[in-house]
């Protein structure tokens, strides 16, 4: 798991904070100065930040629990959706629909429904089916889909939320907040730290700043899931030996029962010579 460089930082320009009229006072430890009206960060607090933000990720994905990667904004949703996809992480990148966590098994439902309409648009059911229906069917679809099509392999609640920008999506941080689900988040220099566990100060506007964070995540998060996977085998070669040893004693102690009978057979017939 790499981490990311200050260099690395600045040439995304994941500094750049915003104007200095718009900032939350709340911000102002991980602010370094102002240039132009507009709020500079303090990447080496990022740096600091980010490195804790990784190894929780990655704790997370190691135990075996997913990571839920939300970000409507429209410069964020298909970084955020191509990220998630690539470590196999539940995604919200659409819109946040109220009760997504609080009301998970409404969301559940809906998800079964998905997966119906889907079942029953595969070509060999759609054939049978009138085309008005075959089109109404495709239109339920594909809402489902737009809504709730990154949430159809999360079956029961994440280990943890990533959100870029915490103001936009302050209804998904609620909700994870009421059900004690620790929040990730890249905030910049108008967002409120308070409400975040992991808060990680950048640019949460800029593409390049986005997607340096995003993919950084995701790989923690595949990271985690590879050190989990290899925790798990050594576990597992650890009790197969143990039972491979316990096995060999089983087999041992009627070797030695067998042994003893025979030398007791010998000498009971010694015994009978002599007699």
């Amino acid at each position: 798991m790499e981490k990311i460089t200050v260099r690395q930082m600045l040439e995304a320009g994941a500094h750049y904070g915003h104007q200095t009229r718009r900032w939350n006072p709340k911000m102002r430890p991980f602010i370094y100065g102002a240039r132009n009206g507009v709020h500079i960060i303090n990447l080496g607090k990022t740096a600091r930040l980010f490195r804790d933000a990784q190894n929780f990720i990655s704790r997370v994905a190691a135990r075996g629990d997913q990571v839920l990667f939300v970000a409507t904004k429209r410069q964020a949703r298909d970084i955020v959706r191509e990220e998630a996809e690539r470590c196999s992480m539940p995604v919200v990148a659409h819109r946040w629909l109220g009760g997504t966590l609080t009301n998970f098994k409404t969301v559940k439902t809906s998800i079964e429904k998905l997966n119906d309409y889907e079942s029953k648009l595969a070509p060999d059911m759609a054939a049978r089916l009138p085309k008005k229906e075959v089109a109404k069917l495709t239109k339920l679809h594909a809402k489902l889909m737009r809504n709730l099509g990154g949430l159809r392999h999360m079956p029961k609640m994440p280990g943890a939320m990533f959100v870029i920008d915490p103001d936009m999506e302050h209804i998904a941080i609620a909700e994870a907040r009421r059900l004690n689900i620790p929040v990730v988040a890249l905030i910049d220099t108008n967002g409120d730290p308070d409400v975040i566990d992991y808060p990680i100060p950048a640019n949460d506007d800029a593409m390049r700043s986005i997607r340096l964070f995003v993919q950084s995540v995701a790989d923690a998060c595949l990271a985690g899931a590879q050190a989990g996977k290899a925790a798990f085998a050594q576990d597992f070669d650890g009790v197969t030996a143990a039972a491979d040893t316990a096995n060999v004693e089983v087999v041992r102690k009627p070797r030695k029962r067998t042994e003893e009978a025979a030398v007791e057979e010998v000498a009971a017939e010694e015994a009978a010579v002599e007699v």
